[in-house]
C-alpha cells in the first residue's frame, strides 16, 4: 500500500463516526484507531495487569507438577494461544460453550474466543480432533503460547 491509499483511509476514518478500521490484504495488515477508543483500550490494559499477579501464582503451582504437564502433550497435542489475550469459551456470558471434554470437532470449528484490545479472536482447530482438556478457566489471561486445549488428532 501506498501513501496516497494511506492518507485516503486516514481521511475516511476522521470523516466519518468510524472509531476503528482494520484491513488486512496478503501480508499487510493496517488498523487506524482514534476518538475514545485509545482510553477505551488503555483501560483493559490496567486490568489485564492487575490480574496478571493472580495468575502468574497459579502458573507457579502448575510448574511444581512437571511430570504431569510433560504427560499431557504424550496423550494429545497442545493447542495454544497465538496472541495475548482473555480467553473465553462461549461467544457470550450466557450462551454455551464452544467446546466440551470429549467432543470431537471438526478442521475449522471454532474452539474459542482471545480477546485483545477488543477484537475477539475465535481460535478454530487446524483439524479434526477430540478434546481431551481445556486448560485454562473462562474469562482469565493467556499469554502466547500457552496451552488453551490438549486433543488427540482423529
Amino acid at each position: 500500500m501506498d501513501l496516497k491509499e494511506l492518507k485516503s483511509l486516514i481521511k475516511m476514518v476522521t470523516e466519518t463516526d468510524i472509531t476503528e478500521f482494520e484491513m488486512e490484504v496478503k501480508d499487510e495488515k493496517i488498523r487506524i484507531k482514534r476518538g475514545t477508543t485509545v482510553a477505551t483500550v488503555q483501560l483493559p490494559a490496567q486490568q489485564t495487569m492487575l490480574a496478571m499477579p493472580s495468575v502468574s501464582q497459579p502458573v507457579a503451582s502448575p510448574a511444581a507438577p512437571a511430570p504431569a504437564a510433560a504427560s499431557a502433550p504424550q496423550k494429545g497435542e497442545a493447542i495454544t494461544s497465538p496472541i495475548v489475550g482473555t480467553f473465553y469459551r462461549s461467544p457470550a456470558p450466557d450462551a454455551a460453550p464452544y467446546v466440551e471434554v470429549g467432543q470431537v470437532v471438526e478442521k475449522g470449528q471454532v474452539l474459542c474466543i482471545v480477546e485483545a484490545m477488543k477484537l475477539m479472536n475465535e481460535i478454530e482447530a487446524e483439524f479434526r480432533c477430540k478434546i481431551l482438556e481445556i486448560c485454562k478457566e473462562n474469562a482469565h489471561p493467556v499469554e502466547f503460547g500457552d496451552n488453551l486445549f490438549i486433543v488427540e488428532k482423529i
